[in-house]
């Protein structure tokens, strides 16, 4: 079903109507109303809203991530690396939907004035990928073992505009944008001494400026600013903004991460509300009486694609995923629903994650909980397809890790899966031990609901593959 505005208004009106000027009344006697009929330049601000969804929630991300004066935990300033340690226990909740599969060693950028060169050490036949995202989340530059092998490497990543000669042995990645997100991850399977591998290896990471390459170079303390927001999610802090808060912000953000050629049409488009780039946001141009509705409606649309998504999202066997994300074109609306439910996402050739849906009950299709055993079986030789690493990992209803008596977060074949008879794997997720002899492939839930993630890393593009549709993830089935 494609999305048009008019099932989207339509869709939408009884979510909003308690928030809007409609009563929820109007919105349910005429159900069939448009009550923007006519209204081109409201349809105009929602396109653009939901066009500059990326890049304005990029740039709140940026500001709450290196609002700090030094690295600590997830948190660190400009310019500077930083190193997730260890993996979380189920007393974690900064972050929804963490894994337990690599440490993460990130940094934000601004590459507007000068290139930053970044420096990985030799990995040999370790996974790692350190995906560079620009201010839009498209992720332009992936180096890590799928693309540039194991060795050392070294990179300048420039920015728009920017020309010069680089020393020798340093590679150009360039930026579309100011904005530059390293996004780091390197596979670690949690032993002591592995976790001592990871660190050493995250140590030798380095980022200075280009002026600063090859010369001694400490870098600042970080400049925190008391107005940030440093409690409320930073969705929450996007969603909260009326159209000229948020179209103020977008125009700034645009005078220094340019569209790409390939927005003209929106550029053209924009600039009938007020929005032109390298121009302040001109909001006479706006109707004063939307200004709280554009975001309601934008974000409203941009989670039904979520639902009527023409194949964005498959929904196999009660795992949905999508292999539409990373690199996304002219599709905004993709773009943007990728930002709200998955910010930071690879590309497909890297990574997939399906998530659990429903458990399928007969005819009836229900939420998974702990009160029920639930077996997953892999036929033999049909484990997840992959030449990086594979994981299902277990979390609640708020997308967090769950305690449970053996602390296992997720389970893979670094469990030393014990398989059946006849070469099949089970997979058994449930509450409750399903016993000594089974608890090497025991996934432990919760009591209530929970849902699932599965990790295909670096998956094979050979048959049988999850990204062309020849390899299926099986159903999991209530025992």
């Amino acid at each position: 079903m494609k999305v048009t505005r008019r099932t989207v208004s339509i869709g939408s009106l009884g979510l909003l109507a308690a928030a809007s000027s409609l009563s929820p009344a109007h919105a349910l006697d005429d159900p069939l109303l448009d009550p923007f009929e006519g209204k081109s330049d409201f349809w105009l601000a929602v396109d653009a809203y939901i066009y500059g969804y990326p890049l304005v929630t990029m740039e709140m991300t940026r500001r709450v991530i290196t609002n700090v004066a030094k690295v600590k935990g997830t948190k660190g300033p400009m310019g500077q690396i930083i190193k997730v340690r260890e993996y979380p226990d189920s007393s974690f909740t900064d972050v929804t939907a963490p894994n337990a599969d690599t440490l993460y060693t990130t940094a934000f950028i601004d590459v507007g004035k000068e290139p930053w060169v970044f420096s990985i050490p030799e990995m040999k036949d370790r996974y790692f990928l350190f995906p560079m995202l620009d201010g839009w989340t498209t992720v332009f530059e992936v180096p890590g073992k799928r693309t540039t092998g194991g060795g050392a490497q070294t990179y300048a990543i420039t920015g728009p505009g920017w020309q010069g000669k680089l020393p020798e042995g340093v590679t150009e990645y360039k930026s579309p944008t100011s904005i530059v997100w390293i996004l780091g991850r390197i596979y670690c399977t949690g032993t002591p001494e592995d976790y001592k591998a990871v660190h050493a290896a995250q140590d030798q990471c380095k980022l200075v400026p280009l002026s600063s390459y090859g010369k001694e170079w400490t870098s600042p303390p970080g400049k925190v600013d008391p107005e940030i927001d440093m409690k409320t999610a930073v969705r929450e802090q996007v969603n909260k903004m009326d159209a000229v808060e948020y179209f103020t912000l977008l125009s700034k953000l645009l005078k220094t991460n340019p569209p790409t050629a390939a927005d003209a049409e929106m550029v053209g488009k924009m600039a009938e509300i007020g929005i032109v780039p390298g121009k302040d946001f001109d909001k006479s141009k706006l109707d004063a009486n939307f200004i709280k509705r554009i975001p309601e409606v934008a974000f409203a649309r941009i989670m039904l694609h979520f639902k009527l998504s023409d194949g964005d999202i498959k929904d196999i066997n009660g795992w949905g995923y999508t292999t539409k994300t990373g690199i996304y074109g002219n599709n905004y609306l993709q773009r943007a629903l990728i930002t709200a439910i998955g910010l930071g996402a690879n590309r497909p050739e890297d990574a997939i994650y399906p998530t659990s849906t429903k458990s399928k009950d007969g005819v009836f299709s229900r939420a998974y909980s702990g009160s029920d055993d639930y077996i997953l079986t892999f036929p033999k030789g049909q484990t997840p397809p992959v030449k990086g690493f594979w994981s299902i990992t277990m979390y609640n209803e708020e997308y967090f890790f769950v305690a449970n008596p053996i602390n296992r977060y997720s389970i893979s074949a670094r469990q030393d899966l014990k398989p059946n008879a006849d070469g099949s794997i089970n997979i058994y997720i449930q509450n409750k031990s399903p016993g000594v002899d089974k608890e090497s492939n025991w996934l432990p839930a919760p009591k209530g609901k929970f849902i699932l993630m599965m990790r295909l890393y670096w998956p094979d593009g050979s048959p049988p593959s999850i990204l062309d549709g020849s390899w299926v993830i099986p159903q999991v089935k209530k025992v």
